[in-house]
């Protein structure tokens, strides 16, 4: 059901993924191999030492082009076992094929996965009815929640406003990871429905609050965690300068992590704090020396260490 604009802003949004979420990377081990011990450490810092509500794992962040079938399963039930009870687990099932992404949620659904983020199919670039068909289909197949992924520079398609509207007439599709960075866009949706957006893009994560999202779906958040929770928290108390210092604080890093990909930069980081990251697969490649120095700047700008 469809609410007009005024229904909508009459009640408070919803945050059925908790406001603070971080898109995991995959930890490996040296040899390139899974591991999930490393997964299970890690997930339990982003929970317990950042603060996270929820972990997004098997997104792009968590190289999903580049890991199994098979290896997706392990990294859900492995971080389900470790945070499962403290930390809800969204796990990544998006592709291009309706059929394979159907396949994926329900693998997810029996791991033990608590929600699925669900991305634009990519590269054959389906039209609108395409999407409503594909989103509609996933959505369908198991009883978790979906959260939608609008990332239309990766994806070459945007998710339309009317679209979204439709979309949100489903019963389990019931948010948004929205990277778009189209606030005008997602002023209107969430006028007129009640999903829960999510801010895809670290920086944008303020100004897309004002305008009616819950929360973040970070990468930054690896290490800016705890203090963008509070900026989140500053914003709901209503303590704008609060909420706007922290914005501005954390602003190097919430763009740093993106001077090249942004999981190349994110395990450079956690490898230099001893935290389970290990190499990243091809076509990716490790961090230069160059690129660590430029985020040890980054971090050092934002108050935060990232020891040599």
């Amino acid at each position: 059901m469809t609410h007009d604009h005024l229904d909508a802003a009459a009640r408070p949004a919803s945050r059925p993924f908790g406001r603070l979420l971080t898109a995991m990377v995959t930890p490996f081990t040296p040899d390139g191999s899974l591991d999930l011990d490393g997964a299970a450490r890690l997930a339990s810092h982003l929970v317990d030492e950042q603060g996270n509500d929820a972990l997004v794992v098997n997104g792009t962040t968590g190289e999903s082009p580049t890991t199994t079938d098979a290896e997706k399963e392990h990294l859900i039930r492995a971080v389900v076992e470790a945070v499962g009870d403290r930390a809800k687990v969204v796990a990544g099932v998006g592709t291009n094929d309706t059929r394979h992404t159907i396949e994926l949620a329900a693998a997810a659904e029996k791991a033990g996965a608590h929600g699925l983020l669900v991305v634009t199919p990519y590269y054959n670039k389906p039209p609108q009815s395409g999407l409503l068909r594909h989103f509609t289909a996933v959505a369908d197949a198991t009883g978790l929640p979906v959260m939608l992924y609008d990332i239309p520079h990766r994806s070459g398609v945007p998710i339309d406003t009317e679209t979204l509207v439709r979309l949100a007439e489903h019963g389990r599709i019931v948010a948004v990871k929205d990277a778009k960075a189209d606030l005008t866009a997602t002023s209107w949706v969430t006028s007129r429905t009640t999903l829960a957006f999510y801010s895809g893009e670290d920086a944008l994560t303020l100004p897309a609050l004002a305008v009616g999202s819950v929360g973040v779906v970070g990468t930054s958040t690896h290490f800016t965690g705890a203090l963008t929770a509070q900026m989140i928290e500053a914003y709901d108390a209503g303590d704008m300068p609060t909420a706007l210092s922290l914005h501005r604080r954390l602003l190097p890093l919430f763009t740093g992590i993106f001077r090249t990909q942004g999981t190349i930069l994110v395990k450079a980081g956690l490898a230099s704090l001893g935290l389970p990251a290990g190499p990243v697969r091809p076509p990716l490649v490790d961090a230069t020396d160059d690129e660590i120095a430029q985020l040890r700047a980054d971090f050092a700008a934002a108050g935060l260490e990232l020891p040599e």
